[in-house]
């Protein structure tokens, strides 16, 4: 079944002349599955990661995620909907720098007024070797435990869908690819769905399949 779908999905800008960032998208994705989206710089994938995640509007199409068409919801459902069923890990880890580790990872369920699954929390904690750092600060952590902890933030509201946006950015190589197979094992131990945009062919190989997008279009 799939847990994520698009059906003709455009995003258009008028700069002059009309840009088309998206030019009619087609993907679906299974329960499970961890998919990686490549493309060059300009190619839309970054977009396209914007509109699965409900964070902006198409000017065409729809994105429909467990059978729900997120952009038939007004912008306050929207919020509450993307809060409960879609978790972010993003190249700038986002982390709150006031906050320690598990107060930043146990965020999202307090914002949205509900009691952590402990006994779950502290797997996600103890997969990822964040189980000595639970009550350190964001700046007395490395980058990729920073990651780490972003990853943790994501996959512990249970979401139906886990969005990378380039999440080896901001890492050497050799921690990029800690960090992705951390996620890659975190989505299977926990069934996880992931979907990472990235610009490193050595890091979508680890998916298990890969969407290639160039000029707004699926290639």
């Amino acid at each position: 079944m799939s847990v994520l779908k698009t059906t003709n999905l455009k995003k258009h800008y008028a700069l002059g002349t009309v840009v088309k960032a998206l030019d009619g998208v087609d993907i679906a994705v299974e329960q499970g599955e961890f998919v990686s989206i490549v493309g060059s710089s300009g190619s839309g994938k970054s977009t396209l990661l914007h509109m699965l995640g409900g964070l902006d509007r198409p000017t065409e199409g729809n994105v429909e995620i467990n059978g729900q068409i997120i952009f038939n919801m007004k912008d306050d459902e929207l919020t509450i909907f993307r809060r409960r069923n879609i978790g972010f890990v993003f190249q700038s880890y986002n982390l709150v720098p006031v906050l320690n580790v598990e107060e930043n990872i146990l965020l999202p369920i307090q914002l949205d007024g509900n009691k952590p699954d402990e006994a779950y929390i502290d797997r996600i904690i103890d997969t990822l070797g964040l189980t000595e750092k639970r009550k350190n600060m964001p700046n007395q952590l490395s980058g990729g435990q920073q990651q780490r902890v972003a990853i943790a933030r994501a996959l512990a509201s249970k979401p139906a869908i886990v969005l990378a946006d380039e999440p080896t950015g901001n890492l050497d190589s050799k921690t990029g690819m800690d960090v992705i197979g951390l996620l890659k094992v975190s989505g299977e131990k926990f069934g996880q769905t992931i979907i990472m945009i990235t610009h490193n062919p050595e890091i979508a190989q680890m998916a298990d399949r890969t969407i290639h997008i160039e000029d707004g279009r699926i290639v």
